[in-house]
């Protein structure tokens, strides 16, 4: 465990659309993340390092609201992919950043008849009632990452992640303890909910102001031009926080450009964000640990159908969050490295 700050308690891959994930789960068999046998998880494959599960052969999906270019489930699916390599598990993966697009997501792997689901709640009232409709077909449901508030109501077992408003107090204190007067807080998907908790938090937290700024985070060079913007009008944006990794490069581009002193500060980790900690462009990021998330919802569907175990007592189960800074950048730098965290 590497010397992390703990707060208060404790995205391009290769995805299907909705479109080609129907004609696909047409057939049911040879599907995953990249729509090709070659991909379907194996035995001992991403790093699960033992032998596996004696148990039946178990087929799980998961549908994630992740936008191109979104590196932070890169991270989800390859701890997915360890624990489904571990447990004899098929995984299945697709993701639109559409709520409409998960929702028929989700009705393609009912109509497989997968044996669990694994769904983000980014967009909560657009994919309410395809979750209904799994649980009532008897298909275990794990929420991860997003919506954890909506998770019970919904019918899941559980939900994986952390508590979005809480970490994003934690963000506001840390800019607080840092002297910062005003923070900008750059939203990379407008309409997601998790998104919109940790800026509420940022400013809950924090003594100074807080201003969002809507981005479009799968055009990078519009989000740069939007932040850069931001900051060319007000010169008072002494402080940025970012909601997802990508997002951090593109506003420390767009801070040079600006010719702003603001520091910069992120949720989530990829190598990029490491070494811009490891360069001080990033003063800290805020660690989820998404490759847990995706390990764990895997692993407990697993254990749910093998041995109807099910974690958190009606609670969430969090992964985090912590906050992680230059100090930690040796070991981050191995571990982002291995795509792990």
């Amino acid at each position: 465990m590497i010397g992390v700050r703990n707060v208060r308690m404790a995205r391009p891959v290769n995805v299907l659309s909705a479109a080609a994930l129907v004609a696909a789960l047409a057939l049911v068999t040879g599907c995953s993340s990249s729509g090709g046998k070659g991909s379907e998880s194996k035995p001992g494959a991403s790093g699960s390092g033992g032998k596996t599960a004696g148990t039946p052969r178990l087929t799980i999906g998961m549908v994630s609201h992740s936008g191109e270019g979104d590196t932070f489930w890169d991270i989800v699916q390859n701890g997915a992919k360890a624990a489904a390599a571990k447990d004899n598990v098929k995984f299945l993966y697709a993701s639109d950043k559409e709520g409409s697009k998960q929702a028929q997501l989700i009705q393609s792997y009912i109509d497989a008849k997968v044996d669990g689901l694994i769904v983000t709640l980014a967009k909560p009232e657009a994919v309410k009632a395809a979750v209904r409709k799994a649980v009532a077909a008897g298909i275990p449901v794990i929420t991860i990452n997003s919506g954890g508030e909506f998770s019970k109501a919904y019918g899941a077992l559980t939900h994986i992640g952390q508590d979005e408003s809480v970490a994003g107090q934690a963000v506001g204190e840390e800019f607080t303890g840092r002297h910062a007067k005003k923070v900008l807080c750059v939203i990379h998907e407008q309409g997601n909910v998790s998104l919109e908790d940790r800026c509420a938090g940022v400013r809950k937290g924090f003594d100074g102001k807080v201003e969002n700024l809507n981005v479009d985070g799968t055009n990078a060079p519009a989000s740069q031009s939007s932040v850069e913007a931001k900051l060319q009008s007000d010169k008072s944006i002494d402080s940025i926080v970012t909601l997802g990794a990508p997002m951090a490069a593109i506003s420390v581009k767009a801070k040079e450009e600006a010719g702003s002193d603001a520091q910069v500060a992120t949720f989530d980790l990829n190598p990029a964000v490491v070494k811009l900690l490891k360069a001080k462009d990033v003063a800290f990021a805020v660690d989820q640990q998404p490759y847990l998330q995706g390990y764990e919802a895997v692993d407990l569907l697993w254990l749910n159908k093998t041995n109807a175990d099910v974690l958190g007592g009606g609670k969430p189960v969090l992964t985090g969050p912590a906050l992680v800074g230059q100090e930690d950048v040796p070991k981050l730098e191995e571990y982002t490295g291995r795509g792990t965290r």
